[in-house]
C-alpha cells in the first residue's frame, strides 16, 4: 500500500487493541493535537483523510492533552489511551511535562511531535535548535530522559520497527508509560510502499504472570508467622482488577488494609478491613497499625516517600516487607520478598497458601476500632464548626463527597487538596477516587477530569458524574481544557476553590521558618506582595471559556449549586471561598524537607531544631 507516514502511523494506530481476560478493546481512542508547520501536511493531512479509523481531538495546550491522555489511561487501566500529536518547537516541549506526569504514574500516552527536517535543506528551519555538537539534535531530545520508548524515525524504512517497539512499552504494566515517536516534517508527508500486514487488526495480549513457588512460599511463611501484618493497597491493585481478591484476602486472613493515594478505593471506605490512607496523607488509623507492623504487604506500590513518610513510618526494628507488582524494580524495594507477579492472580495464590490462617482477634478489633474512631472524626470535619466567615477546605470536601453517587468520581491533583481528599474522601467504588500524586503536577485537574469522562462516555455506565475539585493557584495555571469540554459536549462538574495563593505550600513554607513567603495572591507594596487581595474573577473566566458558572458562599450554596450542576446537561463550575487557614484533621507524620542549616530568622531556626530531630527516625530497610 502506497501511503505517506503520516497516513501509515494513523492506519497503523487504528488498527491496535489490547485484550485482557478474553475481553478486546481498541487501545488508542483517538488522536489529540494542535496543528503547526511541523505536523500540518504529515499527521494532520492524514487525520483528516482516515478520521472515520482514528478521531482527532482538538486540545488547547499541548501539555494538557498528554494530561487527558494520561487520565484516560488510568481510568481505563491503562488498556487504552490516546496519541498526541503537536508541530516542532513550543508544541513538542509542552509535552514534557505531560510526559513526566504519565511515566511517573505508569500510564501509557503515545507522543507523535513533529521535528525537523531529516533531509537539512534549509538549516535552521522555524523553531529548530542549533547545536553546534551534532545536527542530530533537536528540542524533542527533552523527551528522552521522560520516555520509556524514544526513537526519531528519520526514513520511512524505519516506522515499522518503531511502531512495533512503540506498542511492545505501551502495553507492558511492567515498563508502560510515555512513549516518544519523534517525526521530522518532511518524512511524515514521504510516501512509501508499506507492507498489507502493518494494517491488519493487531492484539496486544495483556498477560497475568504468577508468581515464582519459592517466593510465594517464602511470601507465606512471613505473613503466616506475624504477629501485626499491614497490607499497603497502590494503584497497581486498581489497574490489574484485583480489588475483589483483596477483599477475600482480607476478610479471611483480617490483616488491616492501607491505601496509597493511587490505591484509594481497592477497598469501600466502611469494610471492616479499611483503615483508610497512610503516609504523610494518612489516616491516624493507618499510620498507627504501620509504625508496629512486623510485616507489610505492599500490593502494586512503588513506596514513595509520601506512602513510607520519606522512609520513617515502619518503625518495627524488625519489619520485613513482601512487595506483590508487576514491576520487578518495585518488587525489589525495601530488601522485601519479591513477588513478581499481576496483582490479581498473585493475591490469590497468596490466599491459597496462608488457608485459614488467621490474624489474632485482638488485632482485628483495634484496627477496627481505630478505623471508627478515624470515621467519627471525617463526620466532624465535613459538619464544620461554622465559626469562620469562610468554610473550610473540608467542609467543601464534605460537600462534594455528599453530592457524589456511589459509582461517580472526583478528580484532583497537586496542592493541599489531595492531601484532605486522601484523607477524608469515602471512596464506594475502585474507580471513584482520581487524585494525580506521582508527579503532583498543578494545572492537570481539568485536563485530566477530561480524559476520565471520555473514558467513562465508553463505558459500560456512561452516566457516572466526574466531580473536578482544583484550587485556584492550579486553576490559573492549566484551565483552557474547559474550552476542549464544551467544544466536545464532554460534561464536568468543576468545583473552584478560591483561597488567594498556595494554600499547601503556604502550610509548608510556615513548616520550615518561610513564614508563607511568596504564597499568597497579593498585589505589590513597598515591603513586598503583602497588598489587598489581587481583583481576580475566575468565576468570570470560566464562563467566558464557555462554562456555566454558580457562585457558592456558604456550604449550603455548595449543596445546592452541586445539585444544580449535577442536573446540568454542559460543563458547569461552582465557585466557592474557602479559609486557607484551616487545615483539615490528620496525622502529624514527617516528611523530609530540609530547613535552612544557618538562619537569622528565629522560626527558621526552630524549624531546623525540630527537623534535626525528626530526620533521626529515618532508615533504610535492609
Amino acid at each position: 500500500m502506497r501511503l505517506t507516514v503520516g497516513q501509515a502511523i494513523v492506519r497503523f494506530l487504528a488498527a491496535q487493541y489490547s485484550e485482557r481476560d478474553g475481553n478486546r478493546r481498541r487501545f488508542f481512542r483517538g488522536c489529540f493535537g494542535i496543528f503547526g508547520h511541523g505536523n500540518v501536511a504529515g499527521l494532520g493531512q492524514a487525520l483528516l483523510e482516515y478520521g472515520d479509523d482514528l478521531p482527532f481531538y482538538m486540545s488547547r495546550n499541548e501539555q494538557a492533552m498528554v494530561h487527558t491522555a494520561a487520565g484516560h489511561a488510568r481510568m481505563s487501566d491503562r488498556l487504552a489511551t490516546f496519541a498526541c500529536t503537536s508541530s516542532i518547537g513550543p508544541g513538542a516541549t509542552n509535552m514534557v511535562t505531560g510526559a513526566a506526569l504519565a511515566t511517573i504514574n505508569r500510564l501509557p500516552v503515545l507522543l507523535l511531535p513533529g521535528d525537523t527536517f531529516a533531509t537539512r535543506p534549509a538549516n535552521p528551519v522555524l523553531q529548530e535548535l542549533e547545536d553546534a555538537r551534532s545536527y542530530d539534535v533537536s528540542v524533542n531530545d527533552c523527551l528522552r530522559p521522560v520516555s520509556k520508548f524514544w526513537d526519531r524515525v528519520n526514513r520511512p524504512e524505519q516506522l515499522e520497527p518503531a511502531l512495533l517497539g512503540a506498542m511492545r512499552v505501551l502495553t507492558d504494566p511492567a515498563e508502560t508509560g510515555a512513549v516518544t515517536l519523534a517525526l521530522p516534517q518532511d518524512v511524515q508527508a514521504e510516501a512509501y510502499d508499506w507492507p498489507e500486514e502493518l494494517f491488519r487488526e493487531r492484539v496486544w495480549r495483556i498477560t497475568r504472570p504468577v508468581p515464582e513457588p519459592a517466593a510465594l512460599d517464602e511470601a507465606a511463611a512471613l505473613l503466616a508467622a506475624a504477629e501485626r501484618p499491614l497490607i499497603v493497597a497502590g494503584g497497581g491493585t486498581i489497574y490489574a482488577d484485583a480489588t475483589l481478591e483483596l477483599r477475600a484476602l482480607a476478610e479471611s486472613t483480617g490483616i488491616p488494609v492501607a491505601e496509597t493515594q493511587a490505591g484509594k478505593g481497592s477497598l469501600p471506605w466502611d469494610h471492616p478491613s479499611s483503615v483508610g490512607a497512610i503516609g504523610v496523607t494518612g489516616t491516624p488509623a493507618a499510620n498507627a497499625l504501620a509504625r508496629q507492623a512486623d510485616v507489610v504487604l505492599g500490593v502494586g506500590t512503588r513506596y514513595s516517600d509520601f506512602t513510607t513518610a520519606s522512609r520513617s513510618l515502619f518503625a518495627d526494628p524488625g519489619v520485613r516487607f513482601v512487595n506483590l507488582n508487576v514491576a520487578r524494580f518495585d518488587a525489589a524495594k525495601h530488601a522485601g520478598v519479591p513477588l513478581v507477579a499481576d496483582a490479581k492472580e498473585g493475591l490469590r495464590a497468596l490466599h491459597a497458601a496462608l488457608g485459614a490462617h488467621s490474624v489474632a482477634d485482638a488485632y482485628r478489633a483495634e484496627a477496627r476500632e481505630l478505623a471508627a474512631r478515624w470515621n467519627r472524626t471525617v463526620d466532624r470535619a465535613y459538619a464544620g464548626d461554622g465559626r469562620g466567615p469562610l468554610p473550610t477546605q473540608a467542609e467543601v470536601i464534605g460537600a462534594v463527597n455528599q453530592a457524589a453517587g456511589l459509582r461517580d468520581i472526583v478528580v484532583c491533583a497537586a496542592g493541599s487538596m489531595p492531601g484532605e481528599l486522601h484523607r477524608l474522601w469515602r471512596s464506594t467504588d475502585p474507580k471513584s477516587y482520581h487524585v494525580e500524586y506521582g508527579y503532583s503536577c498543578m494545572g492537570y485537574e481539568i485536563a485530566g477530569g477530561l480524559g476520565v469522562k471520555l473514558a467513562v462516555l465508553d463505558s459500560d455506565d456512561p452516566s457516572r458524574e466526574v466531580f473536578v475539585l482544583v484550587g485556584d493557584g492550579s486553576y490559573l495555571m492549566m484551565a483552557q481544557e474547559l474550552v476542549t469540554a464544551v467544544a466536545e459536549g464532554v460534561k464536568l462538574v468543576v468545583v473552584l476553590v478560591q483561597n488567594h495563593g498556595f494554600a499547601s505550600i503556604g502550610g509548608l513554607s510556615e513548616s520550615v521558618g518561610a513564614r508563607r513567603f511568596g504564597t499568597r495572591y497579593r498585589s505589590r507594596t513597598a515591603t513586598g506582595l503583602d497588598g489587598p487581595l489581587l481583583p481576580v474573577d475566575l468565576a468570570a473566566n470560566a464562563a467566558s471559556l464557555g462554562a456555566e458558572t454558580i457562585r457558592a458562599e456558604t456550604i449550603d450554596d455548595l449543596r445546592g449549586a452541586l445539585a444544580r450542576a449535577r442536573e446540568a446537561s454542559t460543563t458547569t463550575l461552582v465557585h466557592i471561598e474557602t479559609d486557607p487557614l484551616v487545615p483539615a484533621p490528620g496525622d502529624e507524620v514527617w516528611w523530609d524537607v530540609p530547613v535552612a542549616e544557618v538562619s537569622a530568622l528565629e522560626p527558621t531556626r526552630e524549624a531546623r531544631a525540630a527537623y534535626e530531630k525528626a530526620r533521626t527516625a529515618r532508615r533504610h530497610h535492609l
